[in-house]
């Protein structure tokens, strides 16, 4: 198990089954793409020179030129590597991978930065605006970004599995940049309360997906996503009421 897979999980059993036995692929998000292009900028020259080598396609247009996105990706790495507080938090060792178990279950991490002499891990986040709001019903209310795309949760599972390969807790972080222009930023801590929820929420969560891996039972259908939709199967009519849902 892994925290990806997990979310994925969340949002639909059935894609990410069909996912891991290899029946369904998910389009190229640029969401995702901007992302990586910015963790391999923090990485290392190195490793941001091998990502545009094999992305090129991706990020360059026919005449040379890159796109949007990532131009505007190439401020977002200029903000944080102009920041010496942003620099600080990203010291440390980079793309680390532990494994462990949670509730009976093997998961494998992979920690974008880690410092062991200060005992804290930190993760590079991109989004829209700092305070935009979403609806969760996860947690029944507005939330942050941090909590809409499970950022909590994330943080939970790392701080849980390098606690159990170094037997300290270390402290998370996210640093935060918009692809506003210019880019907003902040650095983010939690408070450990918020990780009771995601613990028992995990614990609660994991056994349906657990069972749908292991064939045990047909996994859940949001009947709303990409792959549901290329594979739905009409069987009657619904009422009007649940085009809500």
């Amino acid at each position: 198990m892994s925290v990806s897979q997990f979310k994925s999980a969340m949002e639909c059993e059935a894609r990410m089954i069909a996912e891991l036995k290899g029946e369904f692929t998910r389009p190229q998000s640029t969401a995702l793409l901007v992302g990586s292009y910015l963790h391999a900028a923090i990485e290392s020259d190195e490793a941001f020179n091998r990502f545009v080598e094999e992305n090129h396609k991706w990020i360059f247009g026919s005449r040379g030129a890159k796109y949007k996105d990532f131009e505007k990706a190439d401020d977002m790495i200029t903000t944080i590597k102009n920041d010496r507080f942003c620099q600080f938090a990203l010291q440390g060792e980079k793309e680390v991978i532990y494994t462990g178990e949670l509730f009976g279950v093997p998961w494998k991490i992979k920690v974008d930065n880690i410092n062991h002499e200060k005992c804290y891990f930190s993760d590079l986040k991109s989004t829209q605006e700092l305070r935009k709001r979403y609806w969760s019903e996860k947690y029944s209310t507005w939330v942050s970004f941090v909590q809409a795309y499970d950022y909590v949760l994330q943080m939970w599972v790392y701080r849980e599995i390098i606690y159990q390969n170094t037997g300290r807790y270390y402290e998370p972080y996210i640093l935060a940049v918009t692809k506003e222009n210019p880019p907003d930023k902040a650095g983010l801590h939690f408070d450990h309360s918020r990780f009771d929820f995601e613990r028992e929420y995990v614990q609660q969560m994991l056994p349906s997906i657990i069972e749908a891996k292991q064939g045990k039972k047909e996994p859940h259908r949001c009947e709303k996503c990409e792959y549901c939709r290329s594979t739905k199967v009409l069987k009657g009519t619904f009422e009007i009421e649940f085009l809500l849902d």
